[in-house]
């Protein structure tokens, strides 16, 4: 009995640094996107600490802010319940709100560098849209 629970606590150890090593690669998701990088204070404005979106913000292509598992839009608030990494393409399962409905939404998106990204539809390989991180200034 000894023996077992001297190998338990560094087993558990070395799966707890292979998980944490496997998750550093992922895709850091946080932060501000919009669809073209110049548009970043057109788009997001500050008010205080907390970071929201300009009145005309729909106006010069939107975007979106991740922090944590909160996705949020300007019409609409989500949680992500959902989140497979694989190499550069992350897929996102999240429960979404606007003001008049819930639904489940998924994401599949395509790292292309640190700060962008492409949303891809599945079916629709023509269409994706490509989002900048805004970064601070």
């Amino acid at each position: 009995m000894r023996s077992r629970r001297a190998i338990a606590p560094g087993a558990m150890l070395l799966a707890s640094m292979l998980g944490a090593s496997g998750r550093a690669d992922a895709l850091d998701l946080n932060g501000a996107w919009v669809t073209d990088a110049d548009n970043c204070p057109k788009v997001f404005a500050r008010n205080g600490s907390q970071l929201g979106f300009t009145e005309m913000s729909d106006a010069y292509g939107g975007g979106f802010i991740i922090s944590g598992d909160q996705i949020t839009g300007k019409f609409a608030r989500c949680r992500i319940k959902a989140r497979k990494d694989n190499g550069p393409y992350v897929n996102l399962i999240a429960a979404c709100a606007t003001d008049i409905m819930l639904s489940s939404v998924q994401f599949n998106l395509k790292e292309l560098d640190s700060n962008s990204l492409v949303r891809l539809f599945p079916g629709m390989e023509e269409l994706e849209i490509r989002y900048h991180r805004c970064l601070a200034k």
